[in-house]
């Protein structure tokens, strides 16, 4: 309702408030300012009732959040509301398994049969590294990295 306002800058607009005013005319201010926004809410409330009377009775459950891509997606992609045939795309996202795709693909390459269980020591030969060099020997030379 306060837009993330704490406690402390509340204090802070009232006291701006009351400078910039004064004491005297504050009250007549809030009182307009309220007055202001009951006229907007009544114009909002007013011109949405306006457009679902057009729209007609189809549309007597729409609500102007749904026009956001978030709200919608939310309400029609994560619920089990199937009105849009979308519960296909669920099956189809939840067919895909990353990781055991990930995972035949690095045994591809290390030349390991598939559904093989893998070597204990091939991950561990891999990262295998030692702190100094011999003393002469050339860094290893990585033609990727230059």
């Amino acid at each position: 309702m306060f837009f993330d306002i704490g406690p402390l800058e509340l204090v802070a607009l009232v006291v701006l408030a009351v400078l910039v005013f004064g004491p005297d005319k504050l009250p007549k201010v809030i009182q307009d300012t309220m007055a202001f926004i009951r006229k907007v809410r009544a114009f909002s409330d007013s011109a949405k009732e306006d457009i679902r009377r057009e729209l007609g009775p189809e549309f007597k459950d729409f609500e102007f959040e749904d026009l956001n891509p978030k709200t919608f997606i939310k309400k029609n992609l994560m619920s089990d509301n199937d009105e849009y045939g979308l519960n296909e795309i669920k099956d189809l996202r939840n067919s895909f398994d990353l990781r055991k795709d990930m995972a035949e693909v690095t045994d591809a390459v290390n030349g390991v049969e598939p559904g093989a269980a893998a070597p204990a020591t091939r991950t561990s030969d891999r990262l295998t590294k030692r702190d100094k060099l011999d003393p002469g020997e050339a860094p290893p030379f990585d033609s990727d990295a230059t």
